[in-house]
């Protein structure tokens, strides 16, 4: 880890709110470059002001998709804003153990492990948060400890013990190394 930190530098700290909003942002980001995500996050919220869920449903999906959600992420705000209506108490797993809020967050649909594993570290800001199916920490671990072959799941979190109670900064530190390699690697020419 130390010639990831030599290479990476000190990682920024990434720390968005808790709650809906927090949760709203993991969904709207996914998959798409930071400007991108920032941009979409800026037309989502001020279509939706104040971002509630009670607000976010009173909106028709049109107004949703000119902001620029697609349909599938439309439709897991929806399932997070209904959850949150019914008895999905954001506030209370800020104070809830990994296990509980992994298994609250993924019983909603469009909600999966690894947008759970993003919420704990990001917005709970937990240090032994991880998130072994994400791809760029899968490519980081395998460049950073010089493997044949990217971990899958299973050995991200068997790799990751050696971490604990840190996986978190550790999981900073392999993302800015990721993206370090990626800038070095495109600035060689061809």
């Amino acid at each position: 880890m130390r010639h990831v930190h030599d290479i990476a530098g000190a990682p920024p700290l990434r720390r968005r709110p808790a709650g809906f909003d927090g949760l709203a942002r993991i969904i709207v980001g996914q998959q798409l470059s930071v400007a991108s995500a920032s941009a979409i996050w800026e037309r989502t919220a001020a279509a939706c002001q104040p971002f509630e869920p009670h607000t976010l449903l009173g909106l028709e999906d049109k107004q949703l998709a000119r902001a620029g959600l697609s349909r599938p992420k439309i439709r897991t705000l929806r399932a997070i804003a209904t959850a949150c209506q019914h008895g999905l108490d954001l506030a209370r797993l800020e104070h809830a153990g990994e296990e509980e809020v992994h298994a609250a967050l993924t019983e909603v649909v469009g909600i999966g492990p690894w947008t759970a594993d993003i919420y704990i570290m990001f917005c709970l800001g937990r240090a032994d948060g991880w998130a072994p199916g994400d791809l760029a920490l899968q490519i980081a671990t395998q460049q950073a400890l010089g493997l044949a072959e990217r971990p899958g799941r299973d050995e991200m979190m068997a790799i990751a013990e050696r971490w604990r109670p840190w996986r978190g900064v550790a999981a900073r530190l392999l993302w800015a190394y990721y993206a370090a390699v990626k800038t070095k690697r495109e600035a060689v020419p061809a």
